[in-house]
């Protein structure tokens, strides 16, 4: 493992971003998407337009270079003026193949969208903490990188270059990232966890040891010293800000990965024990049990009893947003 904690849990959800689609517009315009069934991620890179989100009271103004991240299965309408009876996204993007479309003389605006994909499994860990939404306009100082991220995806969209659809995968991907870093430094008080603890500098020299190298048995006092802080009061600030205390963040990091290798590899249980830290196969079985509720032997039939079912499901997913994306707006 990495000594980069955000990386590690991007990498354990699996987080993959597609560039989906897009629509230009002209004159009195509005759209209306459905509910997204995955996390649902759009740029204004051309005019501005109101986002009326449901469940917020107020529709919220986007400018050239505002991004914004839907997390929570909420319909929305995007539209020139909130006053402008909505189309419907469906009927707009009909047809297979359609990635684009055009409302209007197509001259005043222009967006893109695309989706993120977790894990089946494991995008829980992700998908759980992040707010309902969240926006990120183009005049804050953390989106300084945005503008070279949708000029690019802009232009792999419409030069028809060779790999295309790989480089708009990775710009995406960046993309995310970037809006995800946007909220750590910008959101107000978080509740407390994992994505708490990310964006706190007093803790994060803790961090990077646990996740640098999880299998180390590691004591308060070192994890302390390493944070310049007490014992007792790196023992107290980090109980408020992940909501657990450091040995026990490290123990649940530790089944997490014991999951994952349950999930995807034959490793031999008394192996996974050893590289995780512990002494014994009965003692990480009986942590693995305490944790998750069932014994590792147990998980792993489980996962493999379902693996089929959900690779077929995932690879749907993909195979079909690759091919007809967006032929509905879930697929942009």
């Amino acid at each position: 493992m990495s000594a980069d904690p955000f990386s590690d849990i991007l990498k354990f959800t699996n987080a993959a971003s597609l560039l989906t689609g897009g629509f230009s517009a002209g004159g009195a315009w509005a759209v209306r998407f459905p509910a997204p069934d995955k996390i649902k991620f759009f740029a204004v890179v051309k005019g501005s337009c109101y986002v009326s989100i449901e469940g917020e009271a107020e529709p919220i103004h986007f400018e050239t270079g505002d991004v914004g991240l839907l997390t929570a299965k909420r319909s929305f309408v995007l539209a020139s003026d909130p006053s402008v009876t909505p189309v419907d996204a469906m009927e707009l993007f009909s047809g297979a193949g359609r990635t684009t479309a055009q409302v209007g003389d197509g001259d005043d605006f222009a967006q893109i969208g695309g989706h993120v994909l977790l894990d089946p499994a494991s995008g829980q860990l992700l998908a759980g903490v992040l707010p309902p939404w969240i926006h990120v306009a183009a005049a804050s100082p953390q989106a300084t990188a945005f503008r070279w991220l949708l000029d690019q995806l802009v232009e792999e969209r419409t030069a028809e270059l060779p790999g295309a659809q790989l480089a708009s995968a990775q710009l995406a991907q960046l993309l995310f990232i970037q809006i995800l870093r946007a909220h750590l430094k910008t959101s107000g008080p978080m509740p407390a966890g994992w994505l708490r603890a990310l964006a706190d500098p007093r803790i994060a020299p803790a961090l990077r040891l646990m996740h640098g190298d999880p299998g180390r048995s590691w004591h308060l006092d070192e994890l302390a010293k390493a944070c310049a802080m007490s014992r007792t009061t790196f023992a107290f600030h980090f109980r408020s800000v992940a909501g657990a205390a450091p040995l026990t963040y490290l123990t649940e990091w530790r089944m997490r990965l014991a999951e994952r290798a349950l999930r995807e590899e034959t490793t031999p249980v008394a192996v996974l024990a050893r590289s995780l830290g512990y002494t014994s196969e009965s003692a990480f079985s009986n942590a693995f049990k305490r944790v998750t509720g069932r014994s590792p032997k147990a998980y792993r039939n489980a996962a493999r009893a379902s693996a089929p079912y959900v690779a077929a499901s995932h690879m749907h997913v993909v195979v079909t947003t690759l091919a007809t994306s967006p032929a509905g707006p879930r697929r942009r």
